[in-house]
């Protein structure tokens, strides 16, 4: 079993593309996204349920030089 998590990014200006490429090498996301508004990044992932979420998107993902800020959101159930 995997939960499904959408992670928005906030980019330093002039970085998101390198932050995606990054990301894109790192090979965990399922689909990644640019967007307007507030933030960068849309990448939607699923992490094992074995894990921790808050560990594996900090471990994996916001040590990726060019993220200022994230947004995680969690979903429960598709309907």
């Amino acid at each position: 079993m995997t939960a499904c998590v959408f992670v928005q990014l906030r980019c330093r200006p002039g970085k998101t593309y390198e932050v995606a490429e990054e990301i894109v090498l790192r090979e965990f996301h399922s689909e990644l996204y640019s967007t307007s508004g507030d933030f960068d990044l849309l990448m939607k992932l699923y992490i094992p349920k074995d894990q921790d979420v808050g560990k594996f998107i900090n471990d994996n993902l916001l040590d990726i030089p060019g993220i200022d800020r994230s947004l995680t959101t969690l979903t429960f159930k598709a309907f």
